[in-house]
């Protein structure tokens, strides 16, 4: 590989078609996971208007992307350590201000942001559920975009349309599938063996399937509390399926280096999200 290369950050979108599907609670887990393999992981909470992350993390980053863009703090500034080897950017408003500035004030930023990439093995982008523009940029500027799905027809309906969208406007042919709220491993299978029929039926594109999630009272309790279940119960079916997720993420993003080579690094993810100068 490259040393270049694997200095850089991977990006990765942890999205949805629609809403309630566990998306920010799997993407919280995940970065603890993966913080407790050692890993460096910088958040991106793109949900905006709704961004919530920091607070399965039991705390409130005071500061936003959007304090950048005014003026009054340096983007080291506005960095928020979650958990040991788990820093966040809260987007607040900021990702739509982004596409405001001129070209020069683009060009810092990214300069800016970019900046941070030999600090993190991997960022992980929290999108809101949908089709917005801004979804579609956080996704599009992704190296990777997993797309958390259940059994609901409208988790389906919706994850299809979202693909859809990426794949016909943004030229997007690689998506990972994460299926929540199964019964098992069997069962989260099957669903995504359902979905990838109707996708590739309509659609020539690629789908790598990450795993399960099993359904669980506990798990579904601690997320409407909006806690981390690998940090209450890291020996519970749920968290050792959020932990292979983790590292199958992992995998594939080694398997996959050298067709997503371009897509790589801080800076190709801002220049796409800002637009470059």
């Amino acid at each position: 590989m490259n040393s270049d290369f694997s200095l850089k950050t991977r990006t990765i979108s942890i999205t949805s078609g629609k809403g309630g599907v566990g998306k920010t609670s799997i993407l919280s887990n995940l970065a603890y996971a993966l913080a407790l393999q050692g890993k460096r992981i910088l958040i991106l909470d793109g949900d905006l208007g709704m961004a919530n992350v920091d607070l399965f993390f039991g705390t409130r980053a005071p500061l936003h992307l959007l304090d950048v863009l005014n003026g009054e703090k340096n983007i080291d500034e506005i960095l928020f350590q979650l958990h040991e080897n788990i820093d966040l950017i809260s987007g607040g408003s900021g990702i739509v201000e982004l596409n405001r500035l001129s070209s020069f004030e683009r060009r810092n930023m990214i300069d800016s942001l970019s900046s941070l990439d030999c600090q993190y093995d991997y960022l992980l982008i929290d999108t809101a559920p949908g089709i917005s523009d801004n979804v579609l940029y956080l996704n599009s500027a992704s190296e990777i975009s997993a797309v958390v799905i259940n059994s609901d027809p409208s988790s389906i309906a919706d994850s299809y349309a979202l693909i859809k969208v990426l794949h016909q406007q943004y030229q997007e042919n690689r998506f990972s599938i994460i299926c929540n709220q199964v019964k098992d491993d069997v069962d989260g299978q099957t669903l995504f063996s359902k979905f990838s029929e109707v996708v590739s039926r309509f659609m020539n594109v690629s789908l790598d399937y990450w795993g399960a999630i099993p359904q669980d009272t506990q798990f579904r309790k601690l997320n409407q509390q909006q806690k981390l279940i690998l940090k209450h119960d890291g020996l519970c079916a749920t968290s050792q399926a959020l932990v292979k997720i983790s590292h199958k993420m992992q995998v594939n993003l080694q398997n996959s280096h050298f067709r997503t080579i371009q897509k790589t690094g801080l800076q190709f993810f801002w220049e796409q999200v800002v637009g470059a100068a």
